[in-house]
C-alpha cells in the first residue's frame, strides 16, 4: 500500500489544494504546514501553467500570480524536499503533462522519487494514452510515484474501466461537469458513479471540484472515501486572508469527522 493509499485508512481523507508560489514560495511552504496542522491528510500542489486545464477563474488567476513570481516545477521539487524534512503527509503535484514533457519524463519521475513526492494528477494525460504508451506512466514500474486519474459524470463505462486500471493511490471523482470553482449543487448520479468505480477498483475514491464549505464536504465524504477542496482555499489566499485558511480547513475537518 502506497503512502497515498494509507492516508485513507485513518478515516475519511481531507485533501487540500493550493497553487505553488501563490502568493510566494515561502508563503506556500508555510501554508502547507498550516494545512497539515489544521487536519489535511493529503496536500495537492498545483504547478503554475499558462493555461491550466479544467481550472476555473479562481485557480487560473492563482497560476498567473505565481507565474509572475517565476514559480516553476523545479521550485516545486525543491519545496517538496524541504517539506519532507518536516512532515510525512502525502504530497501530490497537479500539473499539465506539457510541464512533465518539457522537463523530461524520465527526469521528472526520477526527481519526484528523489525528493519524496507521493503522487501526480495530470488532467490532460488520459488513461488511454497511458495504456498505449506506458512509458508515460512509470508509477507501476517502480518509481514509487502514484498517478491519479479523473472520472467525471460524463465518463463512459470504458473510460471508468481504463481510469480504474491505470490509477494508483486513489481515484479522483469530479463532482460535476465543467471547471473548478464553488458550486451550489453537484451531479445527481454521484452515488451511482461511486458504485461503478467500486465495482472496478479497490482504490479509495475522493470527490473534488466545487466543494466550498463544511456542509458540502460532509455530504461528499458520506459518498466517498475522501474530499478534495481547492478553489475555496485559493480564494482566501487571493483575498490575502492567509490566516483564515487553517481555520477554514479545520472547519472542513470537523464537519467530515462529524459525518
Amino acid at each position: 500500500m502506497s503512502n497515498l493509499s494509507k492516508a485513507f485508512t485513518k478515516g475519511k481523507a481531507l485533501i487540500t489544494y493550493i497553487t505553488l508560489g501563490d502568493p510566494s514560495l515561502s508563503a506556500t511552504e508555510k501554508l502547507v504546514l498550516d494545512l497539515v496542522r489544521a487536519g489535511a491528510d493529503i496536500i495537492e500542489l498545483g504547478i503554475p501553467f499558462s493555461d491550466p486545464l479544467a481550472d476555473g477563474p479562481v485557480i487560473q488567476a492563482s497560476h498567473q500570480r505565481a507565474l509572475k513570481k517565476n514559480a516553476s516545477l523545479a521550485d516545486g521539487f525543491k519545496l517538496v524536499a524541504r517539506l519532507r524534512k518536516k512532515i510525512s503527509v502525502p504530497l501530490c503535484f497537479m500539473l499539465s503533462y506539457n510541464l512533465v514533457y518539457q522537463y523530461g519524463v524520465d527526469k521528472f519521475y526520477k526527481e519526484a522519487a528523489r525528493v519524496g513526492l507521493d503522487g501526480v494528477i495530470i488532467p490532460d494525460l488520459p488513461p488511454e494514452e497511458c495504456r498505449m504508451q506506458n512509458a508515460k506512466c512509470r508509477i507501476k514500474e517502480g518509481s514509487g510515484i502514484d498517478t491519479i486519474f479523473l472520472v467525471a459524470p460524463t465518463s463512459t463505462e470504458e473510460r471508468i474501466e481504463l481510469a480504474a486500471k491505470a490509477s494508483s493511490g486513489f481515484i479522483y471523482l469530479v463532482s460535476s461537469t465543467g471547471i473548478t470553482g464553488k458550486r451550489k449543487s453537484f451531479a445527481e448520479d454521484l452515488k451511482s458513479l461511486v458504485k461503478k468505480i467500486r465495482r472496478r477498483s479497490k482504490l479509495p475514491i475522493a470527490i473534488g471540484f466545487g466543494i466550498s464549505g463544511p456542509k458540502q464536504a460532509a455530504e461528499m465524504a458520506r459518498l466517498a472515501d475522501g474530499v478534495i477542496v481547492g478553489s475555496a482555499i485559493v480564494d482566501l489566499i487571493a483575498k490575502k486572508r492567509l490566516k483564515a485558511v487553517p481555520k477554514f480547513v479545520a472547519s472542513l475537518r470537523q464537519a467530515i469527522d462529524a459525518g
